[in-house]
């Protein structure tokens, strides 16, 4: 089968929203093609959110990542307090946190991909030509990107399969796994968009002679 018939499957389930048709067009080698495009998109998108609304552009994933690591604290110190004092907790306060701490873990790296704290390797970097530093960035673009290609494209697929399934949090009746999973394709169509960004303004400083390579901080503003 042609992987523009298989695309085209693909595209034609999400029409449906049937789980077992999404899982079986998904697993294609068509869907690499889909998700490619779809995260090119969701880029674009992204970006033009970020500059249309400056203020999630700041603080998107922060938030995120805070609040998702209160809640987590919370469950689990109410789960103490249940267990020692009142010597009982409910079975998915072990099992909810866990998906938490997945979702903040993966918003946090989108958000320190535009910090560019991850693997920069400024300091090496820093002593290049200028236009060998440019290419390096270049080439942080195109294997970021392909990164989140993968992830987007595999995360799809589990969340079809998560669904199809009907899997459930342990410890819970009715709280669905894939509702969890769901948040990794977003949150790296959202790496996608600061991976473009990142890109323009490379472009935007090697073309008016400002630096290229500057040294990045952990936990600073965007």
């Amino acid at each position: 089968m042609s992987i523009w018939v298989e695309a085209g499957d693909v595209i034609s389930s999400f029409t449906t929203l049937d789980p077992w048709e999404m899982r079986q067009a998904f697993n294609m080698n068509g869907a690499w093609l889909v998700f490619t495009v779809l995260t090119a998109i969701g880029a674009f998108l992204t970006l033009a959110l970020y500059r249309a609304v400056p203020w999630i552009d700041r603080n998107l994933e922060r938030s995120i990542i805070v609040y998702t690591y209160l809640l987590i604290a919370i469950i689990i110190f109410a789960g103490v307090i249940q267990r020692f004092v009142l010597y009982g907790q409910p079975p998915w306060s072990t099992t909810i946190p866990p998906m938490l701490f997945m979702i903040m873990a993966w918003y946090g790296c989108s958000y320190n991909v535009r910090l560019r704290t991850h693997l920069a390797f400024g300091e090496f970097r820093s002593t290049m030509p200028r236009n060998l530093q440019m290419a390096c960035l270049v080439l942080d673009f195109i294997l970021w990107f392909g990164f989140c290609v993968i992830i987007v494209t595999t995360t799809a697929r589990m969340t079809v399969n998560s669904a199809d399934n009907f899997q459930i949090v342990l410890g819970t009746d009715n709280i669905k796994q894939w509702w969890f999973v769901v948040t990794i394709p977003i949150a790296f169509t959202l790496m996608a968009g600061r991976v473009l960004e990142n890109l323009l303004e490379d472009v935007r400083n090697y073309r008016s002679g400002k630096p290229l390579i500057e040294q990045a901080v952990i936990g600073a503003d965007v």
